[in-house]
């Protein structure tokens, strides 16, 4: 289950976690970008000296970032919670949720936040993405089950090979290659070590990956 939404504050953080808890203890598996994914290591990298050293690969790393989390939505995760709080809604999560609605995965909609210039309601365009709509944490593992009952199955076969455009297929295949990387750098734990190995090994997986912006 792919917990999508902001993640760029305490609060934002503080609110993800919530949702993933909440599922986690209805029995859901959850992949939560914060915690499972790149970001746990490239946001600590911030507001750190190691952000200096990051700086020149950054391309490659938010490339790395999006392919992995295509992976995730496409492959491993069968259904997606998205978190719309906020005055808008966080621009990756409404992408994430668009891919997740053009395949065909159960979406269920959170939001407990009234700040929307459309009488706290949301864009149309996001809205129609699923009618699963709650207001509060305890509402959401309900509604995914329901949204998984209409979708017809509770568990997900992925994807075939060649079903997939191209383009996406390409990014799908790399962000596999990074979340096996990173089974491997969560062995090891946390410190400096393992933050410059994840730049050095991100920057070379990524040289076999087309990235248009990519450092000279």
């Amino acid at each position: 289950m792919y917990c999508s939404g902001p993640l760029f504050c305490p609060e934002e953080l503080g609110g993800m976690t919530a949702i993933a808890r909440v599922l986690e203890e209805s029995g859901f598996e959850t992949f939560l970008p914060q915690r499972d994914g790149l970001e746990a290591y490239v946001l600590p990298l911030v507001n750190s000296a190691l952000n200096i050293k990051a700086g020149p690969v950054r391309p490659f790393i938010n490339r790395a970032i999006f392919c992995l989390d295509m992976y995730q939505i496409v492959h491993r995760c069968g259904s997606v919670v998205v978190n719309l709080n906020g005055r808008v809604p966080d621009e990756g999560a409404v992408a994430e949720t668009a891919v997740a609605f053009a395949l065909g995965k159960p979406i269920v909609m959170y939001k407990h936040d009234a700040r929307t210039v459309f009488n706290g309601m949301d864009n149309s365009m996001i809205t129609g993405l699923s009618p699963f709509r709650v207001e509060t944490l305890e509402e959401i593992p309900v509604a995914l089950r329901r949204a998984r009952k209409q979708a017809g199955s509770c568990s997900f076969a992925p994807c075939s090979q060649g079903a997939l455009p191209s383009e996406m297929q390409k990014a799908v295949e790399f962000g596999a290659r990074v979340w096996s990387f990173l089974q491997g750098l969560n062995r090891l734990g946390g410190g400096r070590r393992v933050a410059d190995e994840l730049i050095d090994e991100i920057a070379r997986l990524c040289r076999d990956y087309p990235v248009t912006d990519s450092p000279g």
